[in-house]
């Protein structure tokens, strides 16, 4: 699955995708590493090891997405096979009230978290059917599951994101082609310092419970076990996180109400999202 395969990770630069991008380099893939930072990618290629080629493009550029499927394609087939793997990870989130929120945060999100693994999967995806083998592992989120408070946009962009995976799942489930979908809690990346507020600026800190999240590493090797396994979907969440997940599942309105509850608590001041 991974010895000798090529597998092409995006939002490789930090985070989620550059542990990825070790552990598939630790179990002996080739590698495609995508993002916008060329000095960061080449530092995750570098921790890798092994083959890699370092493909930066911005993951909005959709005119110019084909062309790079096609060069990622062929370098694959140059390493001796196509692409056995895609990860769709690349992706921005959100730390406002919707009352607050321009409509440039929803653009800006939904084109980086949904419009851009679609366009990049489609892309693929006629190749992988083509050859008869392929996985796609789309990275959500536990906000794609629930909808979280202060993250709107992010919630609607990965909702979404689990709703396309899905659905090809299912259509090319009997070409040979698998899908996994992970939907992470808290990770101890720069996801949130990252976030957007309600005017499309970056907010610049994070959130105590993202400093305290899993340790990317771990999300990587467990994200691996999945796709071992032949998993569909992967709750990559703990405690209180992965209890809402399955809440949302199970018990709609008392999560719901839970909901509400934290927002009538303080939970958008407790994360900076109103002004004192």
């Amino acid at each position: 699955m991974f010895e000798g395969k090529t597998w092409w990770i995006t939002g490789a630069s930090s985070g989620i995708g550059a542990a990825l991008a070790v552990a598939l380099g630790k179990a002996g893939a080739r590698l495609i590493l995508s993002g916008r930072n060329r000095a960061a990618l080449n530092d995750a290629a570098a921790q890798a090891g092994g083959t890699s080629l370092v493909l930066p493009f911005e993951a909005t550029d959709f005119d110019r997405i084909p062309a790079i499927a096609d060069q990622a394609w062929n370098w694959a087939i140059e390493q001796g096979g196509g692409i056995a793997g895609l990860v769709n990870n690349a992706g921005i989130s959100q730390r406002s009230l919707a009352v607050d929120t321009k409509f440039a945060v929803y653009q800006k999100i939904i084109d980086v978290d949904l419009l851009a693994p679609i366009a990049l999967t489609q892309s693929i995806l006629p190749r992988m059917a083509a050859a008869g083998t392929g996985h796609i592992v789309g990275i959500s989120s536990v906000a794609g599951i629930v909808g979280s408070p202060l993250r709107s946009a992010y919630s609607a962009a990965k909702h979404g994101l689990i709703g396309y995976h899905d659905s090809v799942r299912a259509e090319t489930a009997h070409l040979g082609i698998k899908v996994l979908v992970v939907a992470p809690g808290s990770v101890a990346t720069a996801v949130s310092k990252n976030a957007l507020d309600a005017n499309a600026r970056p907010r610049g800190f994070s959130d105590t419970a993202i400093d305290n999240g899993m340790a990317p590493a771990v999300a990587a090797e467990r994200i691996l076990a999945a796709l071992r396994a032949g998993e569909r979907e992967l709750i990559l969440a703990e405690g209180m996180e992965a209890a809402i997940a399955h809440l949302r599942r199970t018990d709609p309105n008392q999560l719901f109400d839970r909901m509400a509850e934290m927002i009538a608590r303080g939970y958008a001041k407790q994360l900076g999202a109103v002004k004192e």
